[in-house]
């Protein structure tokens, strides 16, 4: 993924429209700093003649040497070798939060409660609905005592490639968009193949070069979430 930080101007719409594709529920920890997000955007106030405020979104940045996944002792926490993503097994997880521990960039929400939806309706044959209507189907919700986090939206990739796969062709660039991107009003969130120069995730990446920047890269996690500075 790479995000444009000149084009963010921090709705949040990627943050509501994760939590509605991912059926994140809201209950009283909110109120007790234990909230449970899979892309956050940080604020941060410039001071100075002309105050301004910045924007930093953050998803998982689903790392290529993933220190989450080292320290996963049960393989709660592994890497989908195929896809380049680091996936969540929510049935083997034992909430021992290792991995948040080692998680750099405080990706990862634990569930401290059942989640709660006050405002979904819960129905035997419930279709998933944007405006909160019912629970989307094709996501799991996650107990009490498991640790969660953002997967880039995986049900939509394998939604693409099956997709695909029945037409008899390729994956193309754009196929693929989870939640946080189809849903961005200023277009600050771009999605694709790393590995595909012609895909335009790189050619943006080529085209800024040495301007891209990620997050925390003396680490060396390697992520794979790019931005380019607001200037």
């Amino acid at each position: 993924m790479l995000i444009d930080l000149r084009k963010c101007v921090g709705c949040e719409s990627c943050t509501i429209a994760c939590k509605a594709e991912n059926n994140v529920g809201v209950d009283s920890s909110w109120r007790r700093s234990r909230r449970i997000f899979w892309n956050q955007i940080l604020f941060e106030e410039v001071e100075g003649p002309e105050p301004d405020i910045r924007f930093l979104p953050r998803p998982c940045n689903h790392c290529e040497n993933p220190p989450c996944v080292q320290v996963c002792p049960v393989g709660a926490t592994y890497k989908d070798e195929e896809r380049g993503l680091v996936l969540q097994d929510y049935n083997r997880c034992i909430g021992c939060r290792y991995c948040m521990q080692a998680c750099p960039y405080l990706a990862r929400s634990f569930n401290w409660q059942e989640p709660t939806f006050p405002h979904v309706k819960r129905t035997e044959k419930a279709a998933f609905s944007a405006d909160g209507g019912a629970f989307n189907p094709l996501v799991p919700v996650r107990p009490k005592g498991v640790v969660e986090k953002c997967v880039f939206c995986i049900h939509r990739i394998r939604a693409a490639e099956a997709k695909a796969q029945e037409e008899g062709r390729e994956l193309r660039d754009g196929d693929v968009t989870p939640a946080c991107v189809a849903t961005c009003l200023a277009q600050a969130r771009i999605f694709g193949d790393l590995n595909d120069p012609e895909s335009r995730i790189s050619q943006l990446r080529a085209e800024y070069g040495d301007r891209v920047f990620r997050l925390l890269e003396d680490l060396g996690t390697e992520p794979k979430v790019f931005y380019i500075p607001e200037a």
